[in-house]
Parts: structure tokens; sequence; C-alpha cells
């Protein structure tokens, strides 16, 4: 049966509007809440949603708050704790929209952060979570950077210079270089807030953590270590958790040639859980 696509808009926190998109089935088995990585946007997961879909599931995307369609300073947040909140209007707006269906949510990247920080802050909210190259801890490249006071430089524009390094196929590296939704840059406040002050909120917090979780990895990946889901997994209070690392697999898992066998993993890991 085909999805129905349906967009909106929801005001969050200062007031700004955030970009909704909705992937719904008539009786979705599940509901998935995709929340998407730094710089880029949700449309970039139609491929996922699309697979959601046949597999019974209804697919609620937004765009973070400065990135894609959403409102916002571009590539900038005030504090971490904006992103996850964030998060929280669209699985209450899914929540509502869908009685008594289980949730869950996807976080990719950044989004693996923001979806293991909601984790903590809203504990009792979700069936179950997938985490994919989550920056669940302070990155090693990072860690010099830890108790700098950026705001003097808080505006100041990091290059995104990811593309190169999302993905084996080519085919994506250049859609993603031409993707007109996807930020050039980022500011050094993002950075600082989500990377190394909420990165560090979430270590201090990841036994807390007690959602049935699957966490993701590219084993080469090189934007966000491996270590990041490993060392996640070692400490978090969750009972039911998985680990798959990918040998061989870049940092965009679910655009990678072998996308079809991981979205396998985690229809079979949701089916067992809603």
């Amino acid at each position: 049966m085909q999805a129905k696509f349906q967009e909106t808009r929801l005001v969050a926190g200062g007031n700004i509007e955030l970009y909704v998109s909705k992937n719904l089935m008539e009786n979705p088995k599940a509901v998935v809440i995709i929340v998407h990585g730094l710089c880029e946007h949700s449309g970039r997961y139609d491929y996922v949603a699309d697979k959601f879909n046949a597999f019974g599931y209804s697919v609620y995307r937004f765009d973070n708050r400065g990135h894609g369609r959403s409102g916002g300073e571009r590539g900038y947040v005030d504090d971490f704790n904006e992103l996850i909140d964030d998060a929280e209007k669209i699985v209450d707006l899914a929540a509502q929209e869908n009685l008594k269906r289980p949730l869950f949510m996807l976080g990719h990247s950044l989004g693996g952060f923001i979806a293991a920080a909601y984790g903590v802050k809203y504990p009792g909210r979700l069936s179950g979570q997938v985490i994919s190259g989550g920056a669940t801890i302070v990155q090693p490249i990072l860690a010099g950077l830890e108790g700098l006071d950026f705001r003097d430089s808080a505006r100041n524009p990091i290059p995104n210079s990811l593309s190169d390094q999302i993905s084996r196929d080519p085919k994506i590296v250049e859609a993603y270089k031409n993707d007109p939704l996807n930020l050039k840059e980022f500011t050094t406040w993002l950075m600082s807030e989500a990377l190394l002050r909420g990165a560090r909120w979430l270590m201090n917090n990841h036994g807390t953590y007690a959602y049935p979780c699957l966490i993701l990895h590219g084993g080469e990946d090189q934007i966000v270590t491996p270590d990041a889901s490993k060392t996640f997994y070692e400490h978090i209070g969750s009972k039911d958790k998985e680990l798959k690392i990918y040998d061989g697999l870049y940092h965009e898992i679910l655009n990678e040639p072998e996308k079809d066998t991981v979205l396998e993993d985690i229809h079979k890991w949701i089916e067992k859980r809603k």
C-alpha cells in the first residue's frame, strides 16, 4: 500500500519553526522518527523512509533547527538541549497521531547524539532507538578543545568538509555536494555546544540511558570514530542493547552500497520489539 506524504511545521523553543514531513501508512505496525546529522537535512532519507514504509512503518522526519527547511540561524544553536527538546516535539506529535502504536527513533551522527541524549532526558517515551554512527562521545580530535571559551568566536564559520568521507558510493558524494539544502558551513558555537559540552554531558550520563537500542557503525567511519559506539554500548544502563560494526563501511551506513543489509538488520530488530 502506498504511503501518504504530508508536510507541516511545528513551533519549537525560541519560536523556531521546524519543518516536518510524514510518510504515513494506513495501519502502521510501528512509527519511526528519523533525526538527521550535522549539515544535512531530513530529505536525504527518502530511500530509508520508502523502505520503512515497505516494512509497514510510518515515518516522521524533521529538519533540525538551523538546518534544511527549518527556521533558526544556519548551523547554529544556543544550547544543545534545544536539539533534544525539538526531537521531543516530534515524538509528541507522532504519539498524539498514532495512539497505542510503538514509537522508535533512528538518529544518525549528530542525530545519534540527539537520540542518545533524548534517551537520557526523556525516558519511557519510546519502544526503542537505533543509533547510526552516533556522536555519543567527545571525539578524540576535539578533546583538546574542551574547556575553551568560544563566546567571542561563537559565529565563526567551520567549513563542511564531510562530503568525501560520507560514503564509498561516488553518486552519493556528488549528490551531497550539489544538494542546496546541505549547509556549506556551521558555527563554532554549534560545534562547542553539541560536540563538546553536549557530548560530555551525555558521557557523564551514559549509565542512566536505559532504552532498548540497536547501535550501528561503519568500521571505516572517518567522521565519527567507531569507538564512540563501542564506548556508548559498554557504559549505558540498557538491559536490551546490541552493537553492530559493519566492516569496511563509511560514515553513512544508510547510504553505502550495503544499505539494504543495514536496513534489514534494523527491520528485524524493530519487529522483535514492536
